[in-house]
């Protein structure tokens, strides 16, 4: 039995990703294996139904956990608010409590120039990052105040070194830190421990994109100093274990993962 037994989790982006050899190939998937084995209840929401699908048959058939799964996107144009209140509200009928908040989805159209982003690619990052935790963090406030739970956002050292060809996804990801900042200062007196990680992962996303465009990869894909990438479970995953932890209760503020290693920011 794990200590989150009992407890209810919701990760965004969370559904099954698999690398060649098998490990987990995304850090929502990541996240929904480490927290499956300490023995959360989870609702993992997402695009694709079918990710989805396979993630809830693999985690309750390996460790015993009920999996709950939502498609929802947030997107410009819908009606945004009424999607994520659904995850919310199935997320209390189902398990009657959520614990743990953690907003992982992104999407974004990488590799386009500031120049010669439109509007459109521009808002595809904003809407799925920014204005998704934004909506999930309003809408889960009074059941992570009744629980005093734990928000675990996620930004990217996209915004912190001004990648090449990111800017929507570096502007979405420096929103989502200046939010959790402000929400780890107003939430606080709550009991609701909030942080934010900045995580470099080794994903199928990387791996395919290694694989199609090797040299674009090493331009632009460096390796860290620690000599590997993170590990999407072990490492990420096991950071938002931690996270979660009574031992962690009183700190919140900025977290980063470093490729097998962990540091507070000030």
């Amino acid at each position: 039995m794990g200590f989150l037994t009992g407890k209810t989790a919701i990760i965004t982006g969370g559904g099954r990703s698999v690398l060649s050899d098998g490990r987990c190939g995304s850090i929502g998937y990541g996240i929904a294996t480490a927290y499956s084995k300490e023995g959360a209840n989870l609702v993992i929401t997402g695009r694709n139904v079918q990710k989805l699908e396979d993630a809830k048959e693999e985690l309750e058939r390996l460790y015993g956990n009920k999996v709950l799964t939502v498609q929802a996107d947030v997107s410009a144009g819908a009606d945004n608010e009424t999607v994520v209140q659904n995850v919310v509200e199935q997320a209390m009928n189902t398990f009657g409590r959520i614990d743990v908040l953690i907003n992982n989805a992104q999407a974004s159209a990488s590799g386009v120039t500031l120049a010669d982003h439109t509007t459109e690619q521009f808002d595809l990052a904003l809407y799925s990052g920014l204005y998704a935790t934004f909506y999930y963090m309003k809408a889960c406030y009074p059941h992570l105040a009744e629980t005093k739970g734990t928000v675990i956002n996620f930004a990217s050292g996209a915004g912190l070194f001004g990648n090449y060809g990111q800017c929507a996804y570096a502007a979405a990801k420096e929103g989502v830190r200046g939010l959790t900042r402000v929400a780890a200062n107003e939430w606080g007196k709550d009991g609701i421990n909030v942080n934010i990680i900045c995580p470099l992962a080794w994903t199928a996303q990387l791996e395919n994109f290694e694989k199609a465009y090797p040299d674009a990869f090493k331009q632009n894909v460096k390796m860290p100093p620690m000599g590997h990438y993170g590990d999407a479970e072990k490492e990420i995953g096991r950071v938002c274990v931690q996270l979660a932890s009574p031992d962690f209760k009183y700190m919140s503020g900025e977290m980063l993962t470093l490729e097998g290693g962990m540091g507070q920011r000030p």
